[in-house]
């Protein structure tokens, strides 16, 4: 009964060891870190995944990251949850810089941020991209 007891200790202390290696990275924080059509959502970064191919690029939305925007500016997503456009969380993440000259404000808005691309008042460099999967959660 004893040497049961002790195979028991050793097994459930191996298993607490080893857990952590089964739990995703990091704990979850619903502070504001994207928006989404006009509304601020958290989330975090589940996987990198392969880039898309000529079957499956329509199942990524854009994540463009504003390097040199406002205080407070946040990722700005192509769409979110509620938009039929939206993906569920598969992204082709890139970055955007304001021009000089420009005078950078927050954008909360993906058509927003695509008008002052077109009007050349922030440029998107795509030579780079990441693809993510972080699914969008509302902010709590």
């Amino acid at each position: 009964m004893r040497r049961i007891a002790v195979v028991g200790l050793v097994l459930a202390m191996l298993f607490a060891m080893a857990a952590p290696a089964f739990a995703l990275p990091g704990k979850f924080s619903f502070a504001p870190g994207i928006y989404a059509d006009g509304t601020a959502y958290s989330s975090r970064k589940v996987a990198d995944i392969p880039a898309p191919n000529a079957h499956n690029l329509q199942s990524f939305d854009m994540l463009v990251g504003i390097t040199n925007g406002v205080e407070g500016q946040l990722a700005v997503a192509e769409a979110g949850p509620g938009n039929p456009a939206y993906n569920g969380g598969r992204w082709y993440e890139v970055p955007a810089t304001w021009s000089d000259g420009a005078t950078p404000f927050l954008i909360k808005s993906f058509d927003v941020l695509m008008e002052q691309v077109s009007l050349g008042n922030l440029s998107i460099d795509d030579s780079n991209p990441q693809f993510l999967e972080c699914p969008l959660v509302p902010v709590k």
